[in-house]
């Protein structure tokens, strides 16, 4: 198998786009977009640092979380986490972000990218949080480009159908560390803090 290492080789391949298909590129949000974002729980955040290096952070909350400013202009919120900011930094240091909404029970996925920029403003983090699930941070992000992406990789996963889904894995933070550290007698409290953080901590760091 040939390496490819142009966009003539790549288009060798895959054929240009129809002409139908990239009328579906908007710079602003219509509003099919803006009632999807309204109604979506989940996105991914992908980040950008000086060097090109990726990162995509989960984002979950109730529908609505994602606040409109107006066609061109999105505000979320960052709440409690790791603190390993990496996708934070990354908005410093380029600004340039990529977002997938996703809306269960629809194939469809609602793609964004531009440009962000973080606040820490009282009234903004007020607006975007409520006493029991407060706004660290605020993230602004200045569209460029949004369309909808076809439901093809949904349905090829099976991503909305329960009865296909395997059983849940459970992922240890604390065989993890204790690889790392050797401390094996910590791993049973690791877990219990992650657990806990899941159900009495879920919307702050204690």
């Amino acid at each position: 198998m040939a390496r490819i290492t142009s966009v003539e080789s790549l288009r060798r391949v895959l054929p240009m786009p129809r002409e139908t298909t990239k009328l579906k590129l908007l710079d602003a949000l219509d509003e099919q977009a803006k009632d999807y974002i309204k109604a979506s729980p989940f996105l991914l955040l992908a980040t950008t640092d000086a060097n090109g290096r990726v990162e995509v952070s989960p984002k979950g909350d109730v529908p609505g979380f994602v606040q409109i400013e107006d066609d061109r202009t999105v505000l979320l919120p960052d709440r409690s986490g790791n603190n390993l900011a990496f996708g934070l930094e990354n908005i410093i240091a380029t600004g340039q972000v990529g977002v997938i909404f996703m809306r269960p029970g629809t194939g469809e996925t609602l793609r964004l990218n531009g440009k962000a920029e973080l606040y820490d403003d009282a009234d903004l983090l007020t607006r975007l949080g409520t006493p029991d699930r407060p706004a660290v941070l605020a993230i602004r992000i200045h569209i460029e480009r949004c369309y909808f992406h076809c439901a093809r990789s949904i349905f090829r996963a099976n991503l909305w159908k329960p009865e296909t889904w395997p059983e849940r894995q459970k992922v240890s933070f604390g065989k993890i560390l204790a690889g790392r550290t050797g401390d094996a007698t910590a791993a049973a409290d690791v877990d219990a803090r992650v657990e806990s953080s899941y159900t009495t901590r879920l919307w702050k760091n204690e």
